[in-house]
């Protein structure tokens, strides 16, 4: 990624959550953020990382998203300094979800550990001397 493609990727993550917060009024949207832009060499193209908090929402809201493609890519022409503004594609981000499932299956793990370390062991609780 060239520092060009990324100074476009973070403008456009700017602009994006401006314009889907302000401008697009689709009660599909749940609560959601933008989280990464990766654009092409070319910057004819961009994919937009959408993080949703509720999953059940997940799909409404990159349906939503979808069909608003070009109304947002109109709300952006205004707002950048580019010949050509990227085609946007917008793609579900489930890193968040991922990590918070680690996070609790880590928990878990760790609960097991101090369960068993609590467990009186049970060749000393019947009075055997241990080798």
């Amino acid at each position: 990624m060239t520092r060009r493609t990324r100074q476009v990727g973070e403008l456009l993550k700017e602009e994006l959550s401006d314009i889907v917060r302000r401008e697009v009024k689709d009660p599909r949207i749940g609560f959601m953020s933008i989280t990464d832009v990766e654009v092409t060499p070319d910057l004819r193209q961009a994919r937009v990382f959408i993080s949703v908090l509720h999953e059940e929402e997940r799909a409404g809201t990159m349906d939503a998203l979808a069909s608003a493609a070009l109304f947002i890519r109109h709300h952006l022409k205004p707002r950048l300094r580019m010949r050509q503004i990227p085609m946007l594609e917008f793609r579900a981000d489930r890193s968040m979800a991922y990590a918070q499932h680690i996070s609790e299956t880590l928990r878990q793990i760790e609960r097991q550990d101090a369960e068993q370390k609590r467990e009186p062991d049970a060749s000393t609780e019947s009075g055997e001397p241990t080798a």
